[in-house]
Formats: C-alpha cells, structure tokens, sequence
C-alpha cells in the first residue's frame, strides 16, 4: 500500500472519480437545507436525497464528494472504542440514472487495488444473497476468487426505507489478519469481531417498494456508493485506531502538549484525551456552518459537544481555556479541503473561546455541588440521584443532561429522569405562557386550485405597473388573497419586507398589505378588496407602492454597507445572524461577542455615512454561484442559492449575494444613522438604524426637543451646555448643603435617641425606630454612635410601611467584651420576618411586619447579656 495522509487519500479518491467524467462538488453544509428530517448532515447521501428522489434536477448524472458529517447517537462510545467518532468525512460517488453494477464494481476495485494499491488478497466482497448479477461480475468479470466472496441476507445486504427507491449493496471488507478476529472457523465478512473491516459499501438502488413488500423495477437505476474516509485512511496507514490517523494524531498530540499527560499513560486519560479530540473536531466544523450555541436543537449539540470537551480537559489537568487554541490545529490540518475554515479562522475561535469561557465560570461550581449530592447519594445507600439537582446543573450552571448522565454512569449511578422532565416540562410551560403574548405570526397555506409547475413571474426590480392575469383570487369578507401570473411586488424573503400598492382594474379595486411567495414560487397577494369583484381569468394591473420601495430600498442598500463596515472595524469573525429591512429603518443582527464601545460606533456609523457621500454605483449582476465567491461575495442571510446567483456590488467597498431590492447608487439612502446596539442571544449582537426620511423624523425630534430645553432654561441651543454645566454644578453644590444639614440633623437624633441608655453587663445598650429615617440617616448614627461611645451597641430600625430596615454597631471596647452587630442583626431581622447580618461592628437587616417590631427590638438586651462579658 501507499503510504498516504488522510488529506493526500481525500484528494486521489476526487481526482479519481473526477477521472471518470464525475462532477466532483464541494462538501455541503452540515446544517440540512430543506430536510426537517435531520437535525445534522449525517450521511454522504443525505444532502443528495432531492437528487435520488425527483425533487431536484442533479448537476450532472455523475457526481463525487467528500461529505462532512456529524452523527451524536453513540457519543457516549466516542474514546471509549477504536472507531466511533462524532464528525467524520465520507467518501462518496453517485450515478443519477447513468451507469449501474459493472461499472460501479470495477471503478471501485480499481480504486482499492490500483489507486491505494491495497493487496487484493486483502480485500474480501460481499454481496445480496439474491444478487447473482453482482456475484458474476465480481467474480468472473473482476477475478475476485470465490473464497473471499459471501452472500448477505436481507438485514445486512439490502438497503430499504419501507417504501420508495431502495436495492441491494454490496460491501468492501479489508482483512486485518487473523490475529484481530474471533478464532470461530467460520469467521468471515459479516462477523461481529474486528477481523473484516468494511471500507465502502455500494448501494444498487434498482427497485420500488410499494410498501406492502413488492418490489418492481425502477426505470432509472442509481449508484450511491459510501465510505468513510478515517476508516480507509487507518486501513491505508496500517494503524488500529482513528485516533491514530496521521491528521487526527496531530490534533490529539496537541491535546496532550496542552494538558502533560501522554497518551498511553492510562486507560483513563487515553479516553480524555480521545474525547477532546473528536469533539474539537466536530465543533469547529459546526461553527464553521453556522452553528451557534444554544440550548435548542443543533445548537444544543454544539453546546454539548463544547462542554464535554472542556470537562475532559479539566480531568486532564488543563485549568485554563483551552479550546480555542485547539481549534487552531483542526484549521491547520482541514483548511485545505475546507477553505471557509481558514477564512472564519477568527468567527471559530471566537466563538469556541467565548462558550468556554463562560462554562468555566459555573463548571467548577456546578461540579462541586454534583460531587457533593453524590456523595450525599451514596452515604444514603441510594443508587439514584434526584432529578431536581440534575435540572439546576443544567438550569443554573450549564451543564448539559448528558454531560450530568456520564458523570453519574462514572460513579455507577443513575438519574430520577422523571424528576428532571418534570422539572423542564414545567420551565417550558413558564416560557410557553410568556410567549403566548407575542401571537401567532404564522400564515397557513392555501389550496389554491392551481397547477403545482405554474410560477408567478416577478418582475419588480425595475418597479412599474405591470399588466397580469388573475390565476386565484380568496375571498374571506373583504380580506382577499389573490395571485398572478406575474407581479412587480416584492415578497417577503431575506429580511426584506414585502411591497405594498394596489391591484385593480376598472371593475376592481384591493389594497394590497402583504406578499408571500409559496414553496412552490406563486406570490400571494394579500389585503383588502376597496371595490368590486374579481376573479380566476381577469386581467388587472398590478402597482406598487414607489415611495415605500425607495425607502426599503434605502435601508437595504445600507445594511450591505454596515456588514462591511461592521467586518472592517470589528474583524472577519462577523457574520449576519438576521436582519430587517422595512422602510428607511434596518435592524441588523450578527456574530461579534462584546458591546460595540462608543468609539467603534462612531467609526462604524462614520464609514456608513461617507460610502453613502461617496455615490457609489449599485450594479447588479447574475452570474455562477462559483464565479461569485471566487471574487469574494459575501452571502445574506435567510437566502437559499442555485447554480445561478444575483450579486450586489456598491463600487468596489462591498459585493452580496442578494435577492433583494436596491438603489441604483448609495447616495440616494441619504445618510445613515445608529438608533441602539444590544445583545439578543450570546454571541449575537442587533443594531437597529435609520436612513432616509426616518433619519430626517429623527433630526428633526432631536431639535425640537433641543428648542424646548433651552426655552426651558431660558437660554439659546448654543448655549444650552453651559447653561446646564452651570445648573448641575449648582445643584451638586444644594446636594452637599442638604447633605451636612441630613448628617447634623441624623446625629442630632443619635443623641435624643441615646439619651437614656441600659446598662448591660457593662455596655450601652440603645434602641429605636423611626418612620423620618431611611437607610442613610441609619447609617449615619450608627457610625456617630459606635465612635462617640466605645462601650455603645445600638440597634436603630427605619419604617417605611410593613418594610423594615435595621442597622446595629457595636463599639471598640463591646466588641472587646463578645458583642457581635452581625449575629444581632440576624436575630432581629429574623423575629420580624426577615434577614440580615455583618460584619461584627456594623450590620444592616430587613424585616417584613411592623407589628413584630417592638417585640423584636426587646429582644436586644437579652441577646448582649448572653454574649457579653461582664
């Protein structure tokens, strides 16, 4: 065999195929486009599933790739087996409909033996117990003897969903000597044990299941063929494990730079160490796609994967975060096949670094009260942690159930996982009540009555009046929902709010409110019908609304400008997370990890403003998806791209990919102004503008109010900042004169109220209580007390309604004698109702029910004498 890295394996198995008239596509997204069954890409097939299924036309009969996957269901194995791993690359070629069997089982024969230059004597096939086609071509076309051939059944060689495309395989299995097998005399491909390793599988999808069990041919017959390329790459190599494949070696070697501990120094590290490896894995292909941390759905996976990993670097000893610096390595090794990786080098690392950071502060906590409530478990002879606990690590310090489940199973443990559902069940009833406000912002879709090919042409980038044919029109009292054979009206899409304008004809007439556009391209056009009726077959002009469109148009044309003046100030790492685009206002959101200071605000809101002055042509152009991101256009979020792609440029400053309505040049948005910038998830910052009229509202509020001040204070706008520097100043200098005259006054009422003190034990006890104090003035007496008189301990009490407030100070020579105002104040905040303590000369406390106050003060001189010394 060769001696190949991975990449080097990746690299000859595309260029392989390539050599066989496929189209060799790039990796996609981990995240599903249009599958709502899959949480993650999983598979190398499952992003080309609308290609097998009819829904989508392939971009050609022929097609390879190498597919990033990330699959959770045995994380619980991962580090624990020489196999299992969370992310992992599969290697994949596909026939749409084009060539079958014999050219499938030669290609891949002639890539093991001649390409990887495995030893045929190595290599055993197996194939459909029925599938004699394949069995005569691997045997009398291919040559592979009869010896280190098998037959599968139903379970192990037949691939089938219940229903639809489905057919035999027939598996690639590598020998690894009989050293690693079972010893039984009929092991052979299709074992339990580690002997026959499987290193692709061809699936021949040649039948439909009707789903009642028959099966009849398939017309057009498909090839989709799998591997998993660190498993071919251990094979390559000559290595056990995965975690032994040259470029995951790297990464586990810097796992072990990091924490000291070497791998093979024990059982126990070796997991660590493995764990770590195959989640940073994972996790900086996750963010790489798009994924953020969250407690839902694929962002909860991250979540999970992010803290697992940082827990096994703490049981490594790594005390610091580490994570971040790790991802690097995973760059270093990945980038080549996956150039995004090095260019949201920064995104990745920050967003690892800022999830960490924040688990760190709560997983040292979190871990002390889960060994603690062990502890607790196990001294009460219990196998069984309750779930309550397990709901606060994961509500309180951000440790996920799973994470919760391993330490457990650690300790030979189990969960109440009752306990914990009911504990989430009724947090998400709290949440599901605080939702119910916001409404429904669902619309339903329609049986419209028409042909599912038919597509509503638009044709509104250059708005005018357009001529149309009614192809539905649904009535619901004067609410009517119509659609056309085309439409100048924007549909909302990418953030960009729809048009609005009027449909009509002289017979008609509707106000038009809304647009959406169905999965299946028809615009509905929503509102109110004004006059008259209208229905299927009519004609009608259709106009929209040019003031409105002008003005979205203004702040959409702004938002490309603030994501590339956002990227310029803040770095690479900020990507779009959301966005709205209404009239002349913008609401943008996007990755970055801190509150924009002032001064990056202003630089931001600056550049904006001076690539508007500047008059930047707006040009727009379709070309090819790849033509695009070679010249270094940036995707909109929200939008979904094919082969062909609408661009967006503005001069040479910034270059979409874009949808949306636009100006013909930045001028005409005017100017550009910040309204706020806040925080709306971790890691995603929203800054919400204005542009056009809504900016000239704005100024022209700001001066009105402006006006307004300054008639108030009786000056001119030029010199109303002197004008309130001069009252301020003044008022400060009011506030320190009522400040003496409160603290003369608060110790004038020390002196009344410390009058007559008890002696006890040989201190001065005081005490009182007054509606006219507030905190403040307690304070003030307090500390006049305890200094005027060593030998004082006071307890004073404010009213203010059933609220109490209480202070007590002890002096130098009480507390020399055992007096203690904290253990005081704890008493009588208590017989009140409440809380409270300190330090031992000064302590403040709360109560709840004034009528307990008298009582509670008498209990005073009984609380020194028990600890005073005579």
């Amino acid at each position: 065999m060769q001696n190949l890295g991975l990449n080097e394996i990746r690299e000859k198995y595309l260029s392989f195929f390539e050599s066989k008239d496929h189209l060799r596509m790039p990796s996609f997204s981990l995240i599903p486009e249009s599958d709502a069954s899959l949480l993650l890409i999983n598979s190398g097939m499952a992003p080309l599933k609308p290609y097998f299924s009819g829904q989508a036309v392939p971009p050609a009969k022929r097609v390879t790739t190498c597919q990033k996957c990330v699959r959770v269901i045995d994380i619980d194995r991962v580090g624990k087996t020489d196999r299992h791993c969370t992310f992992f690359e599969m290697l994949g070629h596909f026939s749409f409909g084009d060539y079958f069997k014999r050219e499938a089982i030669a290609w891949t024969w002639e890539f093991f033996t001649k390409v990887m230059g495995i030893d045929p004597a190595k290599l055993y096939c197996s194939v459909y117990i029925e599938d004699d086609e394949a069995w005569d071509i691997w045997t009398k076309e291919i040559g592979v003897p009869e010896s280190h051939m098998v037959r599968l059944g139903k379970e192990d060689n037949f691939w089938d969903i219940g229903s639809g495309p489905c057919g035999p395989c027939s598996e690639i299995y590598f020998d690894r000597g009989p050293e690693n097998g079972c010893g039984k005399p009929d092991c052979a491909p299709g074992c339990d044990c580690d002997r026959f390793v499987e290193v692709g599988n061809n699936v021949f999808t040649q039948f439909n299941n009707d789903g009642a069990g028959n099966y009849t041919p398939l017309a057009q017959k498909n090839i989709d063929f799998g591997m998993g390329l660190e498993r071919l790459a251990c094979v390559v190599q000559g290595v056990a494990n995965v975690f032994e494949v040259d470029s995951i070696t790297r990464i586990r070697r810097q796992v072990s730079a990091l924490s000291g501990v070497e791998y093979g120094s024990s059982a126990r590290s070796d997991v660590s160490l493995r764990i770590v490896t195959d989640h940073i894995r994972s996790t900086t292909m996750l963010v790489c796609d798009g994924v953020l941390p969250s407690n839902e759905g694929r962002g909860y996976v991250l979540r999970r994967l992010l803290r697992r990993a940082a827990r096994h670097g703490r049981l490594l000893g790594i005390k610091e975060p580490f994570l971040a610096k790790l991802c690097q390595t995973v760059i270093e090794e990945s980038g080549g096949a996956y150039p995004d990786l090095v260019r949201k080098r920064d995104f990745i690392t920050r967003v690892i670094g800022h999830e960490e950071e924040k688990f760190s502060l709560t997983i040292d906590a979190g871990s002390r009260l889960l060994a603690e409530e062990i502890g607790r478990t196990v001294e009460s002879v219990a196998s069984v942690l309750d779930g309550a606990t397990a709901f606060k690590l994961y509500d309180t310090f951000g440790f996920p159930l799973e994470l919760t489940l391993e330490v457990l199973s650690e300790n030979g443990l189990t969960l109440d996982q009752g306990g914990f559902d009911s504990q989430m069940k009724a947090q998400r009833e709290r949440a599901r009540s605080a939702r119910a406000a916001l409404g429904d912002m669902s619309w339903q879709s329609l049986d419209l009555g028409i042909d599912k090919e038919k597509k509503t042409l638009f044709t509104g980038y250059a708005p005018r009046p357009e001529k149309a044919e009614v192809w539905a029109a649904i009535a619901d009292g004067n609410n009517l929902t119509v659609v056309l054979d085309k439409t100048p009206f924007y549909a909302e899409s990418g953030g960009q709010t729809a048009d609005r304008g009027r449909i009509y004809n002289d017979m008609f007439e509707m106000r038009v409110t809304d647009v959406r556009k169905t999965g299946d391209g028809k615009y509905l056009h929503i509102g109110e019908a004004l006059s008259g009726e209208i229905s299927a077959g009519d004609s009608v002009t259709a106009e929209i609304d040019i003031s409105r469109r002008a003005a979205t148009a203004r702040a959409h044309s702004a938002t490309h400008l603030l994501q590339k003046a956002l990227r310029d100030v803040l770095g690479n790492h900020v990507e779009q997370a959301g966005s709205l685009v209404e009239p002349d206002n913008l609401r943008f959101d996007f990755t970055h990890f801190s509150a924009l200071t002032a001064e990056e605000i202003a630089r931001v809101n600056r550049i904006v403003n001076e690539k508007i002055l500047a008059g930047l042509d707006v040009t727009v152009r379709e070309m090819r998806l790849e033509e695009a991101k070679e010249q270094g256009a940036t995707a909109l979020f929200g939008e979904k791209y094919g082969e062909t792609v609408r661009t967006v440029r503005m001069g040479d400053y910034s270059f979409e990919l874009c949808g949306g309505t636009h100006l013909v040049n930045t001028a005409l948005a005017g100017a550009f102004h910040f309204r706020s910038e806040a925080s709306v998830a971790s890691g995603v910052r929203r800054i919400e503008a204005v542009t056009g009229f809504a900016l000239l509202e704005k100024l022209e509020d700001a001066q009105r109010a402006l006006h307004l001040a300054a008639e108030t204070l009786k000056t001119s706008p030029s010199e109303l900042e002197a004008r309130l520097e001069a009252h301020v100043n003044a008022a400060k200098d009011v506030q320190r004169e009522l400040m003496k005259y409160k603290a003369v006054a608060a110790r004038a009422e020390a002196d009344r109220t410390a009058a007559a003190p008890r002696a006890v034990n040989g201190v001065s006890v005081v005490t009182g209580a007054s509606a006219d104090w507030d905190a403040e003035a307690l304070r003030t007496m307090g500390d006049y007390l305890r200094d005027k008189n060593p030998d004082m301990v006071a307890v004073l009490a404010a009213l203010d309604g059933d609220k109490i407030t209480f202070l007590a100070v002890c002096g130098a020579r009480a507390l020399s004698k055992g007096a203690h105002a904290g253990n005081i104040i704890k008493a009588v905040s208590k017989a009140c109702g409440g809380s409270g303590g300190g330090k031992p000369d000064s302590a403040m406390g709360g109560g709840r029910d004034a009528k307990l106050l008298e009582s509670a003060l008498a209990l005073v001189e009984g609380l020194v004498e028990q600890t005073v010394k005579a």
